[in-house]
Parts: structure tokens; C-alpha cells; sequence
């Protein structure tokens, strides 16, 4: 599979190195195998790096706030899904995109806050929420600030993975952890280098035998 992803890399083929790279991660981890995890994180990082490149050099984000602002088939872009519609959909929206050979970068801010902040969410496994400055124009989304949003969304998304574990934790559960929100921020470049060394760091050490627990998110804005 990886084979494949880096000829598709080497060929422009972005999106379907990534898929590819996401396919052979979670598979190895299946099979408790860190080391090729590990490998896997770069070449699953430059595709990303890639898509995220192409979509912002597109110009402002395409603003979604019902299903009827999708007509046919979506083009490469910046989407920045708006209330009322949530994360779940962008998640969703990314994966059918994707899924019809489309690169898109997509992020949901949810209503703004009385202090004028705006609630920037990704969702995975576990859902990531950060709260930031507005653009000036909340009208016209630039890539300078979409990035931004970005960015901040995927450094939390880390922090959280870190919070959520315990000292005396197995490293494979923070591998976990960290796979738990790879799809809150799959564009994050720092967040697939934590993947990376929290692969390395599992490689030495024994399988766990008892089930990974984490606690539920007690969120009054999630959904």
C-alpha cells in the first residue's frame, strides 16, 4: 500500500496518497506494528502538506451554511462550514469529497460566543474545539486566516491527546489518543510529527493487555 502512496506522491497524485497513507496506517495499527506506523506518518504528512497548499492557493473559502449551498460535485478549496451546520457535516462533506477524488480542506465554526469569539470545531473519534478572533471580514474567509484557524485547531488537538493520558499510561494508548483526533486536523503538520515520535516511543514497549478507558468529554457545546 505504501509502495503505491509514494508513487501517487511522487506523481502529483496528492489526495490519493493520502488516502492511501490513512488506509495503511490504521491497518498497521491493527496489527500492533509502531515501527511501520511511524514510517508511514511522513509520507502521510507531505501528501496533507500537499492538499493543503493546492487548496488555499485557490483564494477565500467557500462559505457553507445549508446543504443547498452544494450543488454537484465540489471543486478543490477552502471550506468553512457555518452555523447551523456542524462538524459532523464537514466531516462528512470531506470524506464524500474525497471519496470522488476531490482534495478539500474543510473547517466548521459554530455560533459566535457573547465575548465575539468564533468556536472553531474539527471532529474525529473525539471532538477538537478552539475559540478565536474573527477574520475582519467575516465575509470573505482569506487563506491567511483559514490556515490560522487551522493551525490553532490542530495544536489543540494535541494538547488534548496529552491531557487525556495518565503518567502511568502504555505508550500505544497515546498513540491512540493521538489517532483518536486525527480527522479533527488531518491537514496538521505538527500533529502528524507527536503521531510520529508517539510511534517510536510505543515501538520498545510491550503490548498492552488491558482495554484502553477514557473518560467522556464534558462539553455543554458539543453535540
Amino acid at each position: 500500500m505504501m509502495g503505491h502512496a509514494s508513487d501517487s506522491l511522487a506523481a502529483g497524485l496528492s489526495l490519493h496518497a493520502a488516502m492511501l497513507s490513512r488506509d495503511a496506517l490504521h491497518l498497521a495499527r491493527s496489527r500492533g506494528d509502531f515501527e511501520r506506523m511511524s514510517r508511514i506518518c511522513m509520507p502521510l504528512l507531505e501528501a496533507q502538506r500537499a492538499i493543503r497548499i493546492e487548496a488555499l492557493e485557490t483564494g477565500p473559502a467557500k462559505l457553507i451554511s445549508t446543504a443547498s449551498d452544494i450543488q454537484g460535485l465540489p471543486t478543490m478549496g477552502c471550506y468553512l462550514f457555518t452555523p447551523m451546520l456542524v462538524g459532523a457535516d464537514a466531516k462528512q462533506f470531506r470524506s464524500a469529497a474525497n471519496n470522488a477524488g476531490v482534495p478539500v480542506f474543510v473547517l466548521t465554526r459554530e455560533p459566535q460566543m457573547s465575548n465575539g469569539l468564533w468556536p472553531i470545531v474539527g471532529v474525529g473519534e473525539r471532538v477538537v474545539r478552539i475559540r478565536i478572533e474573527p477574520p475582519t471580514n467575516p465575509d470573505i474567509i482569506d487563506p491567511q486566516w483559514f490556515n490560522y484557524a487551522s493551525e490553532q485547531l490542530g495544536d489543540q488537538a494535541i494538547e488534548d491527546a496529552i491531557n487525556a493520558a495518565e503518567p502511568e499510561d502504555p505508550a500505544a494508548w497515546r498513540v491512540d489518543d493521538l489517532l483518536d483526533r486525527i480527522d479533527a486536523c488531518p491537514e496538521h503538520e505538527k500533529f502528524m510529527k507527536a503521531l510520529a515520535d508517539a510511534c517510536k516511543a510505543a515501538m520498545a514497549m510491550p503490548t498492552p493487555t488491558i482495554i484502553r478507558r477514557r473518560a467522556l468529554i464534558n462539553d455543554p457545546y458539543s453535540f
